[in-house]
């Protein structure tokens, strides 16, 4: 998967927007943030998830999704390799980590 890959899935989903913050892009439903593209270098991206959901990708996938180090990844945080990503698997979970931070009146039109 590329980058650009993974930002076109980010911005297909329901009012999802791109902003920069801290040096890279991120990708924002209702101001929250729900994946961020480039960190910590360009060979990565982040979806946040649930502890739960993280384990679970995880668990299928150890190449592609990782816990993102620290006290983020304790609160599911989840690392992507880009370059083993499916589309599949990262709209699966972005999907999911778009609903963790929409608003309730979007979650139908995921």
């Amino acid at each position: 998967m590329t980058a650009q890959e993974f930002r076109k899935i980010a911005l297909s989903l329901p009012e999802a927007v791109e902003v920069g913050h801290m040096g890279h892009p991120d990708f924002r439903v209702g101001g929250k943030i729900f994946a961020t593209l480039g960190y910590p270098t360009g060979v990565w991206a982040m979806i946040a998830l649930t502890p739960e959901q993280q384990e679970l990708f995880v668990g299928a996938q150890p190449k592609t999704f990782t816990p993102v180090k620290g006290g983020w990844g304790r609160k599911g945080a989840t690392q992507v390799r880009l370059r083993t990503a499916g589309k599949g698997a990262v709209r699966e979970a972005m999907s999911i980590a778009w609903r963790n931070r929409a608003p309730k009146r979007l979650i139908g039109r995921s």
